[in-house]
C-alpha cells in the first residue's frame, strides 16, 4: 500500500490510523479526514489559482468543489486499492463497507492528513497532485457551471414547460454496490430518456443529461 500511496512514511502508524475505519475502534481515522479535507482544499485552491489566474472566486469555488468531492475522490481512492486495505468492523466488513463511497472517499482524506502530519505540506501537496492531477488538467473552465437537471428544469421554465418526472426503473447489485437505472420523462415534448449511475442522483442527472442534449441539440 505504501507503494500505490508513493509516499515513505517515517511513522508507519498514521498510514495505519488513516486506512481505520471508526467501526474497528477507537484509534481510527476521523481526526486525520478532519486535518485531511483542510489540506485537500488547500492545495487544490493553489493549484487552481496557478492554472487560472483570470479567474473569479466563484468559478475556482465550483472548481475545487467538483475536484474534491465524494464521488471524485471515491473513484481517486479506488485507483489506489484503499478499499483493499481497509481496516473495518465486522458489520461494516460484511456489509462491504469496503466499497463504499462514502468510507472511501473520507479514507483518501485521511491518507492526505497522514501524509501531511510524516511529511509536511510539500509531501501532501505532491501525494495530493499525483493523485488529482489527471482530473485538474482535464479541467474545462468554460463547462457549464449547472448540473443537468437544473439546466433542463431552467430551459424547461424559460418555455412554460411542466417540469419532468423522474423514476427508477431498476435497481441491480448487492446493497453495497446498487446500479439505478432512471426514466426522465417530459411528457408535454414527448420526450422520454433513460440514465444510469451508482445512485438514484447520478442517475437522474445522466437521464437529465440525454434529455437536455435531445431538446437543445439541432436535428
Amino acid at each position: 500500500m505504501t507503494r500505490a500511496i508513493q509516499h515513505a512514511f517515517s511513522d508507519g502508524k498514521l498510514l495505519s490510523r488513516a486506512l481505520t475505519h471508526r467501526s474497528f475502534g477507537a484509534d481510527n481515522n476521523e481526526r486525520l479526514e478532519f486535518l485531511g479535507d483542510s489540506v485537500l482544499n488547500c492545495v487544490v485552491a493553489q493549484a487552481l489559482l496557478e492554472r487560472f489566474p483570470g479567474a473569479a472566486e466563484g468559478e475556482l469555488s465550483r472548481l475545487r468543489a467538483n475536484l474534491v468531492n465524494q464521488q471524485a475522490l471515491f473513484e481517486v481512492a479506488l485507483e489506489l486499492d484503499l478499499g483493499g486495505a481497509l481496516r473495518l468492523g465486522e458489520g461494516e466488513a460484511r456489509t462491504g463497507g469496503h466499497k463504499r463511497p462514502s468510507i472511501l472517499a473520507d479514507a483518501f482524506e485521511a491518507v492526505v492528513g497522514a501524509v501531511f502530519l510524516d511529511g509536511g505540506y510539500d509531501a501532501a501537496a505532491a501525494f495530493v497532485t499525483a493523485n488529482l492531477g489527471a482530473r485538474l488538467g482535464a479541467i474545462d473552465i468554460h463547462a457549464p457551471a449547472k448540473d443537468p437537471k437544473t439546466r433542463l428544469q431552467e430551459w424547461l421554465q424559460a418555455r412554460r414547460h411542466p417540469l419532468p418526472r423522474y423514476a427508477v426503473v431498476t435497481i441491480s447489485g448487492e446493497a453495497h454496490a446498487q446500479r439505478f437505472e432512471v426514466e426522465c420523462v417530459i411528457d408535454v415534448l414527448a420526450v422520454r430518456t433513460c440514465g444510469a449511475g451508482s445512485s438514484r442522483r447520478t442517475a437522474e442527472q445522466a437521464a437529465a443529461e440525454v434529455a437536455w442534449q435531445r431538446l437543445t441539440q439541432p436535428a
